[in-house]
């Protein structure tokens, strides 16, 4: 039951990592805009495009918490079986991050290389996406520490 709630915990740490990540006022977030093209948009066309995407923002925001409430359940899992079966918290963090370097990084690189940008702004991309997932990992991981 912990690790249920614990993950859910987790995924409320994504969403407000994803939203500070990735905010319009952001070095991050501009990367996403321009990423998305929305910076070749007048302000009138950027309002029709959001108006578009609105009705389809639930479920997309449904998936991205799904995809985040799995990140988490691994997150949370990998590191309490860790410490509960003796593994020092400082030796249980690295596996969750070896995942992440794993599988994380060559998956959001192998989708940006075979997406619809140039360069630059692909790796500037690249780098912003994997470490907004590091990031969120190594919070919900600090997060871990104050229950185990």
């Amino acid at each position: 039951m912990t690790i249920l709630l614990l993950s859910v915990a987790g995924v409320v740490i994504s969403v407000v990592v994803g939203m500070l990540w990735y905010g319009p006022n952001t070095p991050t977030g501009k990367i996403h805009m321009q990423y998305l093209g929305f910076d070749k948009l007048s302000p009138e066309e950027q309002k029709q495009h959001i108006e578009i995407a609105k009705p389809k923002m639930p479920k997309i925001y449904a998936g991205q918490m799904l995809l985040s409430f799995l990140t988490s359940v691994f997150t949370v899992f990998v590191i309490t079986m860790s410490v509960q079966n003796g593994v020092p918290f400082s030796t249980a963090v690295v596996f969750p991050v070896v995942a992440w370097l794993c599988f994380t990084v060559p998956t959001t690189g192998g989708a940006l290389l075979w997406g619809n940008s140039e360069g630059s702004l692909a790796w500037k991309k690249f780098f912003t996406d994997i470490f907004a997932s590091l990031v969120t990992i190594l919070l919900i991981a600090l997060m871990v520490s104050f229950f185990i």
